[in-house]
């Protein structure tokens, strides 16, 4: 099995050789193709996403991508396209994720016992459509006294999105979608995903569906987490809930992801790249381990998935090595070091050999 594995920059190198250590511990045949991004790239071809990187993410389907470091106020980004034309996109990570024609991020959000205090027991999946929205990047300056930016919302995409997100739930036994908008001010972009998500939901009879305004959907998960199931979001929205289900679990550290497209998928942590802990072999690599059982479940590896998973929330819940960012003193590798023996062990013919 062919994997890309973009290794970003701050935490992502350290971060990804630990992820590396976990997955092969599973025993599966895994070749890790290497696929430069962002300074890597630029050495090797003079751009940190051209056009060798985007035909070889396609290439391989399936791809781990470490975070990347965003600075703020920069990080526009020109790439060429097939036909000689630019395309001008926001940040790296979106270009990424346009550029491969991915539609969805799915975030999921678990609770961890002995980690999440009194949120031990949520769990919610958070599918937020990463091509609209305002994170499309249209804006542009009025002389140095205003900024205007454009929300873009289709019903292509919407549907597209929602759709994903009732097939998500009835294949993996959920009961609920729930549409976050905010429609009763944006009546026209986000009402109109409301009114996308509700037409969809009619199709999945068996799955129920309801929907809340993104600002009371963030006072309720943190009060009634147990409202929430599947829940589908504009881009903005998704991007900011996920951050903070992220704490309510107890770390940023712990909140996988994935973008999941018709020709290719890649697969990363929800948090950013760190650049202040780089280097120092601190950084919890569970987020980014996550998105690789993602992965794995993507490909058709649902055994493995599901072993490195339960190893991760054992080593975790047994609270003997956890890293800074959850009260602990270990390091990188040794998190990464007490998961994949617990992996090999799930496994009777790999512990023995």
């Amino acid at each position: 099995m062919r994997v890309g594995v973009l290794k970003g920059n701050g935490i992502g190198p350290e971060i990804t050789s630990a992820v590396l250590q976990v997955l092969e511990a599973t025993g599966l045949p895994l070749e890790w193709v290497h696929i430069p991004i962002a300074d890597e790239a630029v050495e090797r071809y003079g751009h940190p996403l051209p056009r060798q990187v985007v035909d070889a993410l396609r290439e391989v389907k399936v791809a781990l991508k470490a975070p990347l470091i965003v600075n703020k106020g920069e990080g526009r980004l020109s790439c060429v396209q097939e036909d000689g034309s630019e395309v001008t996109y926001p940040s790296l990570n979106n270009a990424i994720r346009r550029e491969l024609k991915l539609f969805v991020n799915p975030r999921p959000l678990r609770g961890i016992p002995g980690i999440s205090g009194r949120y031990e027991n949520l769990d919610v999946v958070v599918m937020r459509e990463v091509t609209e929205d305002v994170y499309v990047g249209w804006e542009h300056r009025i002389g140095d006294v205003a900024a205007q930016a454009i929300k873009l919302t289709t019903r292509e995409a919407a549907v597209r999105v929602a759709r994903y997100s009732f097939d998500y739930a009835r294949r993996n036994g959920r009961r609920k979608v729930s549409c976050l908008h905010k429609a009763n001010v944006l009546n026209y972009t986000d009402g109109l995903f409301l009114r996308c998500c509700a037409e969809v939901a009619r199709e999945y009879p068996d799955i129920e569906f309801d929907d809340y305004m993104i600002d009371a959907a963030c006072y309720l998960i943190i009060k009634e987490p147990q409202r929430f199931d599947v829940v589908v979001t504009p881009n903005q929205y998704g991007d900011i809930l996920s951050d903070l289900g992220a704490g309510l679990v107890g770390s940023l550290g712990l909140a996988p992801g994935a973008n999941i497209g018709e020709v290719a998928s890649v697969f990363e942590a929800s948090h950013g790249a760190a650049p202040d802990i780089a280097g120092k072999g601190i950084a919890n690599p569970v987020a980014l381990l996550l998105s690789g059982a993602l992965l794995l479940q993507h490909a058709g590896h649902g055994r493995e998935a599901a072993s490195v998973v339960r190893a991760t929330r054992a080593v975790l819940g047994e609270g003997k090595v956890l890293t800074r960012d959850l009260g602990g003193t270990a390091n990188t590798l040794a998190l990464a070091g007490a998961i994949a023996d617990r992996v090999r062990a799930s496994d009777p013919d790999r512990s023995s050999a």
